[in-house]
């Protein structure tokens, strides 16, 4: 069998990573082909996990709209899929590379498989455009990677074939086990931020770049930070490349109890994950990750995909409220549930990467 491994931003590079070292520790062909959809983040995370791209499509100029990158992708990957001629095509997730690589396989009629299937809001702009993506992608898809039970509901209701459909975790659990043991025998990723910032302090971690809450919601988040910023707690805020992020937030949250700082390196980030407080974010990854470290997620989204994580206990939803955003987060500073609960990562517990490939191997 001969395996096309496709991928393009941070988070699907580190949920994919464990799924490469997989097929090569089981010296399984295949190679790697990414879009640079995120290029600087995107080859952080190809270095520390020792991966190296095979196929570099290099598609990533500022400014360039869906659009734009989705013929792009759709374009080359037809000439590489063409060259290649794989027996099986893996993307992952909701990204414009994800369902691009999968339309462009199914018009050359190769199979795909998608990792963490069946994630759902049933809102088709919350979040956008990956609810879209990631629903286009299970139509396309011969073979779905469904993370939770839920998530192979979600794709049972939607006529999906239900022998098609295999519950494996999701491999960010994975990803995160592996990092913890490169860090273990590397140096400390951490000497670069922990010099600056005093960790005895009531840590917020924050993160943001979900288009659909570009413009005035984004301000409210801002506005909410600089009340929590007011009350004495500290907030670390790696801030996205984005332009229409970064414009926002150097404007609004100028505060001495506010570091902005540049994107970090994965390893940087579990760091920080590790000795924050309480994580404030509109990323799916991290609500994924952080139950590993027993943190509450305040989720600044409307609706979340990831509803596990919101039963279990560990995601809270707030929107761009900014009331909410204070309220939830003074509460869950406070709060030492999750602690004396010992609470259990309901994404999985690190082995998801063997159960994909072990499908892939019997199909």
């Amino acid at each position: 069998m001969k395996i096309l491994v496709c991928f393009g931003t941070r988070p699907e590079a580190i949920k994919m990573a464990p799924i490469c070292k997989e097929l090569q520790q089981r010296n399984i062909d295949f190679k790697v082909c990414v879009t640079g959809q995120h290029r600087e983040m995107l080859d952080q995370v190809l270095a520390f996990f020792e991966i190296t791209a095979d196929i570099d499509l290099n598609l990533m100029e500022k400014n360039q709209s869906l659009n734009q990158l989705s013929s792009k992708i759709l374009k080359d990957m037809d000439a590489i899929l063409e060259q290649e001629n794989p027996d099986l095509v893996l993307v992952h997730g909701d990204t414009t590379t994800s369902s691009m690589c999968a339309i462009a396989a199914f018009h050359r009629n190769t199979k795909v498989a998608h990792i963490e299937a069946g994630l759902r809001t049933h809102k088709k702009y919350s979040p956008f455009p990956e609810e879209v993506n990631r629903q286009l992608t299970s139509k396309l898809a011969d073979i779905h990677f469904a993370p939770t039970h839920a998530a192979k509901k979600n794709l049972i209701n939607e006529l999906i074939d239900e022998e098609s459909i295999f519950i494996t975790g999701n491999t960010v659990v994975d990803a995160l086990l592996l990092a913890e043991r490169k860090l273990s025998t590397h140096e400390d990723y951490s000497a670069e931020i922990s010099s600056k910032i005093d960790f005895s302090t009531k840590t917020i971690l924050v993160t943001g770049h979900r288009r659909e809450n570009f413009g005035k919601a984004f301000e409210e988040i801002c506005e909410a930070l600089l009340d929590l910023a007011n009350l004495g707690f500290q907030i670390v805020f790696p801030v996205h490349l984005n332009p229409l992020v970064r414009e926002v937030v150097y404007r609004k949250l100028n505060h001495n109890k506010i570091f902005l700082i540049d994107p970090v390196s994965y390893p940087v980030f579990i760091w920080l994950m590790k000795n924050c407080d309480l994580i404030i974010s509109d990323s799916g990854g991290i609500q994924e990750e952080a139950p590993t470290f027993m943190k509450y997620v305040l989720v600044t989204r409307e609706f979340s995909e990831r509803l596990e994580g919101v039963a279990a206990g560990f995601s809270i939803v707030v929107g761009h409220n900014r009331q909410l955003i204070v309220e939830k987060a003074i509460e869950a500073l406070n709060s030492k549930k999750l602690e004396q609960k010992k609470m259990v990562n309901p994404y999985g517990e690190g082995n998801a990467s063997k159960q994909i490939v072990d499908v892939i191997l019997a199909t």
